[in-house]
């Protein structure tokens, strides 16, 4: 499966890896076209029995097609083809898909394919994280400039950022309350983030990391930032581009992992994203740790990894 409009994706790359997933294995191309397709195409390649589906794009392509593959007998193989590749690259697989295709190539022939965990929220799943608040409104300025993507990719996000934060998005007021289970409430966020895997995202090649325990055989974290002061996202940034201990530990944020459930109330409307793609405005969010749902090919450990 091939998202043809996603960042990485070129003419060249795709004839590449076609030809070398064929030279073992029967190949069929699906193309998506708009939003949701990756789901339906997935849906449908899980009802023939198809055993894998590889998809080439962006965290949202790979998103889509998890959505349409969690609970049926066909794992997924994940290519990078988007300006960041968070799930790609959070799961060792090199940045460059068609280095990707190689490794992808090896897990198979190993037959290295593992059941993992999902999130879900509003009952759709998502592979590593949900962002919700000024992450969210981020996003969305992004999503505006998707053109640039191809071509700015980090740069619009760092710009995307500084002018959310100064423009387009109210931080005179906390947005929304973070309700755990056993009845704890975090009811002054501006920001959080519910995480199913380990980093957050990339700044260029450096990782972000604020949850350390996220990992596919946990339950969920959920990292909130109670407040939006300069200093205070300078320090959790800067923190995160380390091992983000004082991030977590900070008075500004809390911090909660291996979570079953979570449940987020808005003082009012609220944005939020899914796997980087913009969702809209909700007034309540219901996560969910859905353990084994999605069959992933995986890399293959250095120490099993056959020589070439």
């Amino acid at each position: 499966m091939v998202n043809p409009s996603a960042s990485a994706v070129t003419a060249r790359a795709r004839v590449v890896i076609r030809k070398a997933l064929a030279a073992d294995h029967h190949v069929e191309l699906a193309e998506t076209s708009r939003r949701g397709h990756a789901t339906r195409l997935a849906q449908g390649a899980a009802a023939s029995g198809v055993d894998v589906v590889v998809v080439l794009g962006g965290d949202g392509t790979l998103n889509e097609a998890a959505n349409g593959l969690a609970g049926s007998e066909t794992a997924m193989a994940a290519l990078p083809g988007g300006s960041t590749n968070v799930f790609a690259r959070t799961l060792g697989v090199p940045n460059d898909p068609v280095d990707a295709t190689a490794v992808v190539m090896e897990a198979l022939e190993h037959d290295a394919i593992t059941p993992v965990g999902l999130g879900s929220v509003n009952g759709r799943y998502f592979l590593f994280h949900t962002g919700i608040g000024f992450d969210a409104a981020v996003v969305s300025q992004v999503e505006r400039r998707s053109g640039l993507k191809r071509y700015a990719g980090h740069p619009l996000y760092v710009y995307a950022t500084l002018s959310t934060w100064q423009r387009h998005y109210d931080r005179t007021r906390p947005r929304f309350a973070v309700h755990f289970p056993g009845g704890a409430v975090v009811d002054d966020a501006y920001f959080a983030v519910c995480l199913n895997t380990d980093p957050y995202t990339y700044m260029g090649k450096r990782p972000l990391h604020l949850a350390p325990d996220a990992t596919f055989d946990k339950g969920l974290a959920m990292f909130s930032l109670r407040s939006l002061s300069l200093p205070t996202i300078v320090a959790v940034t800067a923190s995160a581009l380390g091992k983000g201990r004082r991030a977590r530990s900070s008075p500004r944020t809390d911090y909660r992992s291996d979570l079953s459930s979570v449940t987020v109330r808005g003082h009012g409307p609220f944005p939020y994203q899914v796997d980087g793609d913009y969702l809209g405005e909700v007034d309540q969010l219901d996560f969910r740790h859905q353990p084994d749902a999605l069959r992933l090919v995986m890399p293959v450990p250095a120490a099993q990894s056959s020589p070439r």
